[in-house]
């Protein structure tokens, strides 16, 4: 089996770690006093597009009243920055016990900045749901099996997380950026993650390329189907991870956990996901993990 030391890296990546290092460098800004927060967000107009939000295209929509839907763009606004919160800890997790480690020489540069940025995100992100939520949402996520596995399945199923998690939610961010109808304050958090996202998404794709390349090159044809395995089932749980019982419950949703599973087993939400999701799906495909 290939050890940790042996992990190659082709020119196509080491050419976009000093692209996206010297980017990362040129783009810089301070969080701190990027933004400004104001002591109250205008609670009757929505915190969340309506094409974003778990009821969209749902027959269970048809059930609430306006003050409900307008409560619960609030309260998903507020679930999914938690989301971000507890996602981006996780992943600083991972990416530290990588940097500076043998056969990660070459990524390292771009990491130190990752972190820099994931950690003021966290920040900006935690900032708000504390402002204007008074709480940061538990984090709800149930342990995500995973079978035991050679370190470069490992690491091929970590930056796999790490990339389908920010591909989820970059599509939230643009589309949040760009809406009008949304007050500032939540436009221009949203828009600055999708720049520094766009830059971590570009490396995650070349990153996650290449140790798909050595996994299929150097591990038996069972791992190859364990990793295609988790990256089809890593997506659908994120995807599931944006309907948030607490979220129905603070919006004044009778039996949040009925409601939850009715929205899920929605037909409407088929689409939905495939559009959440279809850049992910697109990526793995090209690269030959999913059919």
């Amino acid at each position: 089996m290939t050890a940790v030391t042996e992990l190659t890296w082709d020119d196509e990546m080491r050419t976009a770690v000093d692209r996206l290092t010297h980017t990362a460098e040129e783009n810089y800004y301070n969080p701190y006093q990027t933004f400004e927060w104001p002591d109250h967000i205008d609670e009757s107009i929505p915190w969340m597009s309506a094409d974003l939000m778990t009821v969209h295209g749902t027959e269970a929509a048809a059930d609430l009243s306006s003050a409900q839907r307008l409560a619960l763009s609030k309260w998903e606004s507020i679930h999914f920055y938690s989301l971000n919160v507890h996602g981006i800890r996780d992943l600083m997790t991972e990416v530290v016990a990588r940097i500076h480690t043998p056969g990660f020489e070459i990524p390292t540069p771009f990491f130190h900045h990752f972190l820099g940025e994931e950690n003021e995100h966290m920040w900006f992100f935690a900032e708000f749901c504390l402002r204007y939520g008074g709480k940061i949402y538990p984090d709800r996520t149930m342990a995500f099996p995973r079978e035991p596995a050679s370190p470069v399945v490992d690491h091929f199923i970590v930056f796999s997380r790490i990339l389908i998690f920010e591909i989820i939610v970059d599509y939230f961010n643009s589309r949040m950026a760009a809406d009008a109808t949304l007050p500032e304050t939540i436009r221009a958090i949203n828009r600055v993650h999708h720049q520094d996202e766009s830059r971590h998404i570009a490396f995650g794709c070349h990153l996650v390329r290449v140790l798909f390349d050595r996994l299929r090159a150097t591990c038996e044809p069972a791992e190859v189907e364990q990793a295609r395995r988790y990256v089809a089932r890593y997506i659908e749980s994120s995807l599931h991870q944006m309907y948030s019982v607490d979220a129905y419950r603070d919006a004044g949703i009778d039996r949040p956990a009925a409601f939850r599973q009715r929205l899920l087993a929605d037909p409407g939400r088929r689409a939905v996901h495939d559009a959440f999701a279809g850049r992910a799906y697109s990526f793995y495909r090209r690269i030959g993990v999913l059919a």
